[in-house]
């Protein structure tokens, strides 16, 4: 497996299989474990599903604590281009660790292939069932009913840009995010630029900033809000089977 590259097209080097893996993404802890059990030894604290999963806890995405990583011996660690630091990459690989970065996917097509090729090729796995479903439910692109403005965070506010796999989510169940092309894909605009816009809806996620009925909506007094799982909106993985069925509703009994 000497001639496999990561999604940056960096090499790494397994001699097979992976047995002791780290993942540093959440979704990815999440595909790989409901794909291949029994093989992750270490997590980030925010890797949250599977819930019953078992492994030393390595800190955040962000700041991974790389001293406990390394005492883990792992065979792969499980990093992505958006999420990860490339200086703490940079050091694994430095420790003799292999590690697969995923990029930071702009549609949902471009990360459902990113982990086809991880699964099939890395892991030496046949096709998953959940993944199959997944391109077969999110195919299709549905027509346009809603503009939004997307907030992912606040204090100060950040919203969904240009080429963001959650704002390829939201286009495929029908609501255009007014901030698609923008020069950035994670705009900074005032609260003043966001509620002159003209879109008529307002998506809140619970994460990675936690809206709520009581926190969010009141910003945007003019939107229809729309309150919707982080984890649907951005996780790639097996929760894309769940998500498309209730984004679909979501939109759906809106009026």
């Amino acid at each position: 497996m000497s001639s496999l590259v990561d999604d940056l097209g960096e090499p790494v080097p397994l001699a097979g299989p992976p047995e002791r893996v780290v993942s540093l993404v959440p979704s990815l802890t999440e595909a790989v474990e409901v794909s291949a059990p029994g093989r992750l030894v270490g997590a980030t604290d925010y890797c949250t599903h599977p819930s019953d999963l078992d492994v030393v806890r390595v800190g955040g995405s962000k700041y991974p604590k790389i001293d406990r990583v390394l005492n883990l011996a792992p065979d792969l660690v499980l990093a992505n281009s958006e999420e990860n630091r490339p200086e703490d990459v940079q050091r694994l690989r430095a420790n003799g660790i292999p590690v697969f970065v995923m990029a930071a996917a702009a549609s949902v097509p471009a990360a459902l292939g990113s982990l086809r090729r991880l699964l099939t090729q890395v892991y030496d796995l046949a096709e998953p069932t959940w993944l199959v479903e997944a391109e077969e439910l999110w195919r299709q692109v549905a027509p346009v009913r809603f503009r939004a403005v997307v907030p992912v965070w606040r204090k100060p506010w950040i919203v969904l840009g240009r080429d963001t796999f959650a704002g390829d989510v939201l286009r495929r169940v029908g609501i255009v995010n007014v901030y698609e092309s923008a020069d950035e894909r994670y705009p900074r605009p005032p609260l003043s630029e966001l509620v002159a816009t003209d879109a008529d809806l307002v998506v809140l996620p619970d994460e990675p900033y936690e809206f709520t009925v009581d926190d969010g909506p009141g910003f945007f007094p003019e939107f229809r809000p729309l309150l919707v799982s982080g984890r649907h909106l951005t996780w790639y993985g097996p929760s894309l089977v769940d998500a498309h069925s209730a984004l679909v509703g979501a939109v759906a009994e809106l009026r």
